[in-house]
């Protein structure tokens, strides 16, 4: 293979309703900031299925999978995940968790891949929420744990928001260790406990971020010793993030990112990122911090940086 792996589909962006404050186009827009900078060139391309009713159903339960298939979901409960129903939204849905079943697989393949969607953290077994309808991260873990393609997981969720559903899925899972280093006065109200919670002061910048993320993330993988890392690698940790509360930079986002993939990778630990939360109007501003992830992946498949 000739570039990083990454999976992407025209299908993850859908049309939303005017001023709706999920920035869906980003997507989109990600794939075409690819094409503009030439990272393109350094990529390898892969279009997912939709994820399959029965894998969503080795997390979420049987009713709420049924519910949201069908569109029975009560209006409350869509309010709750700020989405109004659609069979386009489903669909949308179920690709974008493909994405994630199919990054985790490459992974495991070529030692590293991405998805240009996923992170979707908040949602439960039972439940949606927080623009998050389905578990990508949860669906997927369990599918390749369920088909013996990895042994143990470490999921690192650097996004800004605690993920809450993966850690509530996770809790009684010895085969899954949920990591989550995130901003303690932030959404969700209600934490989860995750296997390792670090939860950040307002306003932490760069330097900070990373020697906070340089003390955990050895030991935890020196002690776990996992065969799969999946990287939850939310810009929303961005100083100008609307929903964000923390103060990093584009340059520190390029750090923490090639640092994880990095320091997984050079003990050998199959890799898979997702891009995560990110919240602006500018959606190319947006796209180009979604970006860092693809970029610094691409310098750690090579061996060199690209773009600089």
């Amino acid at each position: 293979m000739t570039g990083l792996p990454v999976t992407y589909h025209s299908g993850y962006s859908i049309a939303m309703p005017a001023n709706h404050p999920f920035p869906m186009a980003k997507f989109h827009r990600l794939r075409a900031h690819h094409d503009a900078t030439g990272l393109t060139a350094h990529l390898a391309f892969h279009q997912p299925d939709p994820i399959a009713w029965p894998d969503v159903q080795r997390v979420h339960s049987p009713a709420y999978a049924q519910a949201f298939r069908d569109g029975t979901t009560d209006q409350r409960a869509q309010r709750r995940t700020g989405f109004q129903w659609s069979p386009e939204l489903v669909e949308r849905t179920r690709l974008e968790v493909g994405g994630t079943l199919l990054a985790l697989r490459l992974a495991v393949t070529h030692g590293l891949a991405c998805n240009a969607a996923g992170g979707t953290h908040h949602a439960h077994a039972e439940f949606g929420s927080g623009y998050c309808l389905l578990n990508d991260l949860a669906i997927a873990a369990a599918t390749v744990l369920d088909d013996g393609l990895a042994r143990r997981i470490l999921m690192v969720d650097l996004d800004v928001h605690q993920g809450d559903g993966t850690a509530a899925i996770f809790a009684h899972d010895p085969r899954v260790f949920t990591f989550s280093m995130h901003a303690r006065d932030n959404f969700p109200a209600r934490k989860q406990a995750s296997d390792r919670d670090v939860p950040l002061a307002r306003h932490v910048d760069d330097d900070g971020f990373m020697a906070t993320l340089a003390d955990e993330l050895v030991a935890l993988l020196e002690r776990l010793q996992p065969d799969l890392v999946i990287y939850d690698a939310g810009v929303d940790v961005h100083y100008a993030d609307r929903l964000g509360h923390l103060a990093l930079t584009d340059r520190g986002l390029a750090r923490r990112d090639r640092y994880v993939i990095e320091t997984c990778r050079d003990r050998g630990i199959a890799t898979a990122g997702v891009i995560g939360g990110g919240y602006d109007h500018d959606l190319d501003a947006l796209a180009a911090r979604h970006a860092i992830l693809h970029r610094e992946a691409a310098g750690v498949w090579f061996g060199t940086s690209v773009l600089d």
